[in-house]
């Protein structure tokens, strides 16, 4: 979208009317070829794999099902112009070049969300700022009006990032970020992302119809999200998105898609069971499990990981143990030492994938791990460790 010509770099922006346009979806670290192989499965062909994102060409429509159906995607951002600027007065100079009245009512409000990597704009705070002078500014010297603020619940949601000199404008077609699903509206302390645990489960090669357990539940996300995925239930179902304020929504269309999607026929139930030694935790999980529409997916159970057994042979299990910050003062490379210990006498022939923050802490599960898949929960570093729990000996195995 940047041209160099005759010395100058020549700001172009996306025509508006384009049947096809380029988006950016945004993820998490790691998830990217989860991501698209997500895409793939929509069926958008023209990808390509970016760092925490992937660019596609797609239709209006693929924008829709994008925030619909991605369980990996945090946010779908639509490219309006990118540029390069050496200083604040260059930024402002060019966002204001940009027609603003295609994509913003005068009586309409506005938000913008701005990143910065930059020796230049060191404060990304103060570039956003500066954006919203200019847009601003644009409208009040044409109408003696401007637009307002929300930050809170916006018309039109702006994507501000500066990587040096590159500054890239975008428009945020979801809004609040995607893993707010709306079914978790209460949460226990330090809980994994949903869209980390839809890409765990992605990573750990799961599928519907395979039995799945999660022993240290939570707030039950990890058993959630397969049940909606064994359920054929959109990500998206039960939410709201920014592109249904855009000038060019079309109701109908969006209409006709939920409607395809929410009476597709789900198929059998699978065996997921789900749970914590704490009954607080178990209740908020099944709470989630209702909102979600998939609590007649999941079996519960107010149970201790180092005192039950299995729920049934070669089960696969996920697990998200407790962090430090979560842990009651002790050892916590006793408690990890546990983990591997029962692993090892109960779980035989399973297969078990465990995520963790605390790296070190991590090597006293006692077991070799045949994969290793750095992820970040929030800020926190993670590795996403997998463990082959062999019946018997492994050479008799082999």
């Amino acid at each position: 979208m940047i041209h160099f010509f005759g010395g100058y770099w020549i700001l172009r922006h996306l025509p508006k009317e384009k049947t096809v346009a380029e988006y950016i979806i945004k993820t998490l670290y790691g998830l990217e070829e989860v991501l698209e192989a997500e895409l793939h499965q929509l069926g958008i062909r023209h990808t390509e794999r970016l760092n925490r994102a992937v660019k596609i060409e797609g239709s209006r429509e693929d924008l829709y099902r994008c925030n619909l159906q991605l369980r990996t995607a945090l946010s779908v951002l639509k490219p309006i112009a990118s540029f390069y600027a050496h200083h604040e007065n260059q930024l402002y100079k060019r966002v204001r070049r940009i027609n603003w009245e295609d994509y913003l009512g005068l009586h309409q409000t506005f938000a913008i969300n701005s990143t910065a990597n930059s020796q230049i704009f060191t404060h990304s705070k103060f570039a956003a700022l500066k954006t919203k002078d200019a847009i601003v500014d644009q409208f009040r010297d044409k109408y003696g009006e401007r637009p307002s603020v929300d930050t809170q619940n916006p018309d039109l949601l702006i994507d501000l990032h500066i990587s040096d000199k590159l500054v890239s404008l975008s428009l945020d077609s979801s809004g609040t970020t995607l893993d707010r699903r709306g079914y978790r509206t209460e949460r226990t302390e330090a809980p994994i992302n949903e869209v980390l645990a839809a890409g765990m489960l992605a990573l750990s090669g799961w599928e519907p119809g395979q039995a799945l357990l999660d022993p240290m539940c939570g707030s039950g996300t990890i058993a959630i999200e397969a049940a909606m995925m064994a359920a054929g239930i959109p990500p998206g179902i039960n939410r709201h998105f920014a592109f249904e304020k855009w000038p060019d929504f079309d109701e109908e269309k969006w209409k006709e898609l939920k409607h395809e999607l929410k009476t597709a026929k789900p198929p059998d139930i699978p065996l997921i069971f789900a749970r914590d030694a704490d009954p607080h935790a178990l209740r908020l999980a099944r709470q989630n499990a209702r909102r979600a529409g998939v609590e007649d997916w999941i079996h519960f159970e107010n149970a201790n990981f180092f005192e039950s057994a299995p729920p049934m042979p070669g089960c696969r299990l996920i697990m998200n143990p407790p962090y430090g910050q979560r842990l009651q003062p002790g050892s916590m490379q006793d408690f990890y030492k546990k983990i591997g210990d029962t692993l090892k006498s109960n779980y035989q022939g399973s297969e078990a994938w465990i995520i963790s923050a605390n790296l070190q802490d991590l090597k006293f599960v006692g077991l070799r791990p045949s994969r290793k898949i750095k992820l970040f929960n929030g800020s926190l570093e993670c590795r996403f460790q997998k463990y082959e729990l062999y019946a018997g000996s492994r050479k008799k195995r082999e």
